[in-house]
């Protein structure tokens, strides 16, 4: 099965970057069977729709606005997506579930799922995760991981880079990021 893990987010507002974060926590520490690709969607918004149509399987992870204790975490299907009017607080939440909107009426979209955390601080301007989140991180990688055994992709892990090391990456400029 065709799969994209994509990790959005702006990591220069605090939690808002945990998925750009997660994205690349998996790329570095775990090895997939089958054809799975793990991309760092930063703000990709509308951009995202080649991903609905492109693959079989999309999971987006993301913060989610959802009235809940910070740290909670959410595995959401597009469908419950679509009528989640107050999951759209983001410039990007309003991205994704619009391009799911406009996918809906397509011949062919992929199976989405949101697995999100529901953020602290998305408001200040610093790179870095506030405690809860670092909290709850184990939970939501873990719970992609679940996602992706649940349409039948295996994975092992390959490494032991820690999320405060990734993080700490992305607070650093690197020519290669550039």
């Amino acid at each position: 099965m065709k799969t994209a893990v994509i990790g959005i987010g702006n990591i220069l507002f605090k939690d808002e970057g945990i998925g750009v974060y997660t994205a690349k926590f998996l790329e570095e520490n775990f090895a997939f069977s089958g054809d799975v690709e793990v991309i760092d969607g930063g703000t990709l918004g509308f951009k995202l729709m080649r991903y609905y149509q492109e693959y079989e399987k999309v999971i987006i992870i993301d913060t989610v606005s959802i009235e809940d204790t910070p740290g909670s975490i959410y595995n959401l299907p597009a469908d419950v997506l679509l009528g989640l009017g107050e999951y759209r607080k983001t410039a990007h939440e309003v991205e994704v579930v619009e391009m799911l909107e406009i996918c809906s009426l397509l011949e062919s979209i992929a199976e989405v799922n949101v697995v999100g955390v529901v953020p602290k601080d998305i408001e200040s301007v610093e790179i870095g995760l506030s405690e809860e989140i670092e909290k709850a991180f184990e939970g939501l990688y873990k719970e992609v991981l679940r996602e992706l055994g649940r349409v039948g992709i295996e994975y092992e892990r390959k490494g032991d880079v820690s999320l405060r090391s990734v993080v700490e990456r992305y607070a650093t400029p690197s020519m290669e990021r550039m």
